[in-house]
């Protein structure tokens, strides 16, 4: 039940935050293509946020998500740029953007299990853990790429981030298929209820016989997964891939996690209750980029915003506390 109404909550916040957002701006923001810009922007957020999420309903958090990210993305991108031949054949192209993929997903994978294994194994805090792979990830990507980014992608990769299929953006589908994914797995699979349990009591999860370090190991490989996922996206949608891209995305999805429900310490949070975040943080910000509004005066309504749903979740969770 409770669950239920803060997700009401969040889709009532969306809605009011979506009609404010029009009435301010009617002539651009209620524009075809306003959403269709908005369906290409938000999923690169939504997934890195998604990831997050995975982290802190462990109890921990992944401060090098995005490091993976543009890890993934510059050493596909050295594939894609260095490697395939100018000349290649479109089945040799096809093949290579494969191999590429397949190279992005298996470096987020191997990043997530290094995490993993440092915070499971060796016991080093998350936040410490995460934030020395996080500064190793990218002080390789700087030296491999020497500062510079890594441009000119072929087409067919191109279009991940920057067509549709029938009405809709491949990003956003990309997205919505990683958000239905993680849904049934969070939901409906053995490894879901433990990540929970764990996030919840990881003394009694102990005791209970389940195997705390192997269910840590897979969410953190999952955290880079998704990071990789979100890595290509970004990549196919700038065409370039660069040690510092997205930056400011880790705080945000930190942003989004907490807005979207998810608790900082560990054992509650949906997928749905982040989707709606991640959607109301998108209206804010396009609706303030065509009032013009600067970028501090957006981060600073999206921290009032953040702490304006905690003020509600506190004094709600105060009321039926003391009404039982």
């Amino acid at each position: 039940m409770a669950a239920d109404r803060s997700i009401l909550q969040l889709l009532l916040i969306a809605i009011v935050v979506f009609i404010i957002m029009a009435l301010l701006n009617p002539g651009k923001f209620l524009t075809l293509l306003n959403i269709e810009s908005m369906a290409y922007q938000f999923p690169e957020l939504g997934i890195i946020s998604l990831g997050m999420m995975i982290a802190m309903l462990s109890g921990g958090i992944d401060l090098s998500i995005v490091s993976i990210a543009n890890m993934a993305s510059i050493l596909m991108g050295l594939i894609l740029t260095k490697m395939m031949p100018q000349n290649a054949a479109n089945n040799q192209i096809v093949l290579f953007v494969a191999f590429a993929l397949l190279i992005s997903l298996i470096t987020g994978l191997i990043s997530g299990l290094i995490n993993g294994f440092l915070i499971a194994h060796v016991g080093i805090p998350a936040i410490l853990a995460t934030l020395g792979t996080s500064q190793i990830l990218t002080g390789i990507a700087i030296v491999i790429t020497k500062g510079y980014a890594v441009p000119g992608f072929p087409e067919i990769f191109l279009k991940i981030g920057n067509s549709k299929l029938f009405i809709f953006p491949i990003p956003f589908l990309v997205f919505l298929a990683c958000a239905i994914v993680l849904f049934f797995l969070l939901q409906k699979s053995s490894f879901g209820i433990r990540l929970y349990l764990i996030g919840t009591n990881i003394k009694a999860s102990v005791f209970s016989g389940i195997k705390v370090k192997s269910i840590l190991m897979k969410s953190y490989a999952l955290t880079g997964v998704l990071a990789s996922i979100a890595g290509i996206v970004m990549t196919a949608r700038t065409n370039s891939a660069k040690a510092d891209y997205g930056s400011s995305y880790v705080l945000q999805a930190v942003l989004v996690a907490v807005l979207g429900g998810v608790n900082p310490a560990g054992g509650f949070g949906s997928v749905i209750g982040l989707s709606i975040a991640v959607l109301s943080l998108q209206f804010l910000s396009s609706g303030f980029n065509m009032l013009r509004f600067s970028n501090f005066a957006t981060e600073f309504t999206w921290g009032m915003f953040l702490l304006l749903i905690m003020g509600i979740n506190y004094f709600q969770n105060k009321r039926i506390k003391s009404s039982k």
